[in-house]
């Protein structure tokens, strides 16, 4: 069984090192992912010390910030909706 991860693992680098040699990627996609990741955390932290919800508290992890990144502001929304229904 690792024998077949390890060469799905080889492949997918292989696979990626190709797209990335011909598409002539670069790093700038590097860049925008430490912007959205840094917007992402910059939300969540408004959020947390603007004092409009003063109960709410939203802690910066990988899973909050993961979310705020795939969904934007309306994931801050989302995480706002679950933790008032937790409460």
């Amino acid at each position: 069984m690792k024998t077949i991860f390890a060469v799905i693992l080889i492949v997918s680098l292989f696979m990626l090192l190709y797209i990335w040699i011909t598409k002539r990627l670069g790093f700038a996609w590097l860049t925008r992912l430490g912007l959205h990741i840094v917007l992402a955390a910059l939300g969540i932290y408004v959020v947390n010390f603007s004092g409009l919800l003063t109960e709410v508290y939203i802690p910066l992890n990988p899973a909050t910030i993961g979310t705020v990144l795939v969904l934007g502001l309306p994931g801050v929304v989302l995480l706002l909706g679950l933790k008032l229904t937790m409460i």
